[in-house]
């Protein structure tokens, strides 16, 4: 029990140092790196300090498994494997609704996509993403047609469905730790905040793209529930608007002190050792 708090707490200081880390760069840089960082080392700190004192507990003769850790490592293994269960049904659940919706490909404003009845938009697709457009996008004015598909054209281009997937793969393998699932929820919106910068910077006109993304937010609503377009992320459409109409301005004294305190906070994950249980 002792280990699972010290890997919910590393998490949590970890996503601590994710949000300080997005105060102090500029607004202009990309949030996505700090987020799948976060995750990744919330996820291989732990097995490398356990390893590592496991070695050298067994180093000096001292084995130690009690029958309360031996049940507490077999749910852990449990949940897991439901978690994985429930991930692959999820993704077999969104693979057929596509299908099912689908109306055939089609090359719309010169960007290859598939047209469904009232799935999307979204990119989708590991080894070969796809963008995903439903028919009432087509009907849109094409200045907006325009900005719906450079949107998922980014994401393609940048592999953003590649990077989710694997980044995802860290809650599935932990599904118990809370903190790398709210550090996922941070990674999706800032990949979808970055995709919207790229955006603006190669379209122009923000308040054009923000009134767009509530038009969509609309027909999102009367689409299946689970399958929201990835161009409008996860719930977090008002921070999308707010970053793209009225961005925040940080003076250099926050980014100076958010920099110094998350530099504190690595030292103390760096010097914090890895408890073992029951030693």
């Amino acid at each position: 029990m002792l280990c699972i708090l010290y890997v919910i707490a590393l998490s949590t200081t970890l996503g601590l140092i994710g949000l300080l880390a997005e105060h102090a760069l500029p607004a202009s840089w990309p949030r996505r790196w700090i987020w799948l960082i976060s995750i990744l080392v919330s996820m291989c700190i732990p097995p490398l300090y356990r390893v590592k004192h496991m070695a050298a507990l067994h180093g000096a003769g001292v084995i130690q498994a009690s029958a309360y850790d031996a049940l507490l490592g077999k749910g852990l293994v449990v949940s897991m494997w439901i978690s994985l269960a429930l991930a692959v049904a999820h993704a077999v659940r969104v693979s057929y609704v596509i299908h099912r919706s689908r109306r055939g490909p089609a090359v719309v404003d010169g960007v290859e996509s598939v047209i469904t009845d009232s799935i999307g938009p979204a990119t989708v697709g590991v080894l070969r993403s796809r963008v995903v457009i439903p028919r009432w996008v087509l009907a849109l004015p094409a200045v907006q047609r325009r900005y719906v598909l450079r949107h998922e054209q980014e994401h393609r281009t940048s592999r953003d469905t590649v990077l989710l997937f694997f980044a995802s793969l860290c809650g599935v393998l932990a599904p118990w730790n809370l903190p790398i699932w709210w550090q996922l929820r941070r990674l999706r919106l800032a990949v979808e905040m970055d995709c919207d910068r790229r955006v603006v910077a190669a379209l122009g006109n923000a308040q054009a793209y923000s009134e767009l993304l509530l038009k969509i937010a609309e027909a999102a609503n009367r689409g299946p529930r689970g399958l929201q377009p990835a161009l409008l992320g996860i719930g977090m459409l008002e921070r999308r608007l707010t970053q793209l109409v009225a961005p925040s301005t940080r003076t250099v004294a926050t980014r100076v002190l958010a920099s110094a305190v998350a530099i504190a906070l690595v030292y103390i994950v760096v010097m914090i050792p890895h408890p073992v249980a029951g030693h």
